[in-house]
């Protein structure tokens, strides 16, 4: 399992760690490296809060400051899939940076508008920086979606799950870690799995990412994980399949521009499968009641306040217009 996660993310095995979910995927590696009183950290305004509340607590214990990436403005002001994006998003992170920046958070696809970020173009202009700041990359929504072996290879720790697009079980995912992370970070939640031997001695850990590995997981799960990509791979590449997604969301964003009152997040067609949009005069929370009520299942975000809709290669085009069909009666 290590070594095929490994090979989607374009790295070699020591540098993948097993994880539960994406959030110990951040942490664990992030709360090992070693930060001075003043260091900054970056974060976008569209990152997670698992991973903000996260890195808000570190700042508070080790006395960093806290500065954000303002791309949210960036997604519906330029085309989702266009390359504006991406030069308006490096620009944005030249205006933030200072010589204080040790680290940036920037999610590989955006959670809530359905953006892709030009993770590695961010990671090459870090390596120019007098800092050298590490790259923070949530990946829960990419793993499974894009080609992400650029991307993952780029970043210093690049964290996903299985549960999501890959269409595993819920309890198993990843992180790659650079190789400088791998140098510098330490354990931070220890277990026997940290180990490379049970016999203490001064320096026991083991040298590559299963430092961040802690102690007893669910091992049939690699199982079903290890199934679900199988039968991923026999759909197609990588990019064969997000083509297949595109063109299930791209419909669905067609069918939401006829409609007068609602009002999709990005300006052109998604990049990826997931939609986001919202309903003039429509409280969100009802919008999802009302049509879990038709059995119908999309989830509403805080911020923005708005809906969103995922498209899979397994998505039907019936299904799509059941879902279009029933936002036209709610509306």
């Amino acid at each position: 399992m290590r070594g095929k996660l490994a090979a989607l993310c374009g790295v070699a095995p020591h540098r993948l760690a097993l994880t539960e979910n994406v959030t110990s995927g951040c942490v664990l590696p992030l709360w090992g490296l070693p930060w001075q009183s003043g260091d900054e950290l970056l974060l976008s305004d569209c990152e997670h809060p698992g991973v903000v509340a996260a890195c808000r607590e570190l700042a508070r214990r080790e006395a960093l400051q806290i500065r954000t990436l303002p791309v949210l403005a960036l997604c519906s002001s330029t085309g989702s899939s266009d390359k504006a994006l991406d030069v308006a998003v490096l620009e944005a992170l030249e205006e933030q940076l200072t010589p204080r920046t040790r680290l940036v958070a920037l999610s590989h696809l955006l959670w809530n508008t359905g953006s892709v970020m030009p993770i590695r173009a961010v990671a090459e202009r870090l390596k120019n920086h007098q800092q050298q700041p590490w790259l923070l990359v949530d990946a829960a929504q990419s793993m499974g979606t894009l080609p992400v072996e650029n991307a993952a290879a780029a970043a210093d720790i690049y964290a996903f799950t299985g549960h999501k697009w890959c269409c595993g079980p819920e309890g198993l995912g990843g992180v790659a870690l650079s190789e400088r992370v791998l140098e510098q970070a330490q354990p931070t939640l220890i277990g026997w799995r940290s180990l490379r031997e049970e016999a203490w001695a001064e320096s026991c850990f083991h040298n590559d990412a299963r430092r961040f590995e802690v102690a007893t997981s669910c091992v049939p799960l690699c199982s079903g994980l290890n199934r679900s990509l199988e039968l991923l791979e026999e759909e197609g590449s990588a990019q064969k399949r997000l083509e297949r997604i595109q063109r299930s969301s791209n419909n669905l964003w067609q069918g939401l521009q006829q409609m007068s009152n609602v009002h999709t997040l990005l300006p052109s067609p998604p990049p990826s499968g997931l939609v986001s949009f919202q309903i003039h005069g429509k409280a969100t929370t009802d919008v999802v009641a009302q049509l879990a009520a038709q059995q119908i299942w999309i989830r509403r975000l805080d911020e923005p306040d708005c809906l969103r809709a995922c498209t899979h290669i397994t998505t039907t085009a019936a299904e799509i217009e059941s879902l279009l069909e029933a936002l036209r009666q709610l509306s």
